[in-house]
């Protein structure tokens, strides 16, 4: 019992020290959200356009 005990111990402690940096992964996670955001409104229009001309450039049967 003493084994298993210091076990749990032992894992409850490397839990503890291994949180993370949960701020870092917060503000990579709203900077990227940010430059698609951004990417997508100047870039979706024009996106558009071209897959517009695309299409309608494809001459069927």
């Amino acid at each position: 019992m003493t084994r298993f005990r210091s076990w749990w111990i032992g894992a409850a402690r490397a839990v503890q020290e291994d949180r993370g940096d949960v701020p870092g992964w917060v503000l990579i996670t709203l900077m990227t959200a940010g430059l698609v955001t951004l990417l997508w409104a100047l870039a979706g229009p024009l996106l558009g356009d071209l897959f517009t001309r695309a299409v309608s450039s494809v001459t069927g049967p």
